[in-house]
């Protein structure tokens, strides 16, 4: 069963961001660190229910720009345009290789799996798989697949007493969303590994 693993958070300024974030919810954020094939870098607010909340920016724009990661080019379109804010969500899943054959099984284009890794300010590393599902007019969520490590906090102080209990996210179309994701909905409601997940007509998310 998905998961949620975090949401994409946009923001010129992560660092301010994630802190007028946490200072407004009583969230402890840290730095994240950079992803330097991509040109960017990140904060990070991490919950209980092994989710958490990214906020991300351009710390190169020529190095971000030749990136073919579509997570890059959506955060350089929505930054260029002069929007801040949730617009991505990504799954965990544990099996990225059946997710693919699910993807074309059912036609459906996708990118990847692309790899990706940072360092962690303490030098450690992490490495992860991203897989894009595309669709016409409409940005789909992406299943993240980690490695040997999730991405966690090693300090348990930095990660917060609360959840993210629910996302809502738009779908145009319901029945290819649920195919996709290989979800069950009823009354637009599917329950994930650690959450419930809304189809809505924009990403937003609720904290407790």
């Amino acid at each position: 069963m998905l998961a949620i693993d975090h949401i994409v958070v946009a923001a010129r300024d992560p660092e301010k961001a994630a802190k007028d974030f946490g200072k407004k919810h009583d969230i402890t954020v840290t730095e994240g660190g950079r992803h330097a094939n991509w040109g960017t870098y990140n904060f990070l607010a991490y919950f209980r229910n092994e989710c958490y909340i990214e906020w991300i920016g351009i710390f190169d724009e020529t190095t971000a720009a030749r990136s073919e990661n579509p997570l890059i080019h959506l955060l350089s379109r929505e930054l260029a345009e002069g929007h801040e804010g949730p617009i991505q969500l990504a799954f965990r899943t544990e099996q990225m290789d059946k997710d693919v054959k699910n993807l074309q099984n059912l036609n459906v284009p996708y990118t990847g799996p692309i790899p990706g890794s940072r360092k962690r300010p303490n030098g450690s590393l992490l490495e992860w798989r991203m897989l894009f599902a595309e669709a016409e007019r409409q940005v789909l969520p992406f299943h993240i697949e980690w490695g040997k490590v999730k991405n966690t906090s090693q300090d348990p102080k930095q990660i917060n007493d609360k959840a993210i209990s629910a996302v809502s996210v738009s779908a145009t179309d319901i029945d290819t969303f649920a195919s996709i994701y290989q979800l069950h909905f009823e009354n637009q409601t599917a329950q994930l590994k650690n959450a419930e997940l809304k189809i809505s007509d924009e990403l937003r998310f609720s904290i407790e």
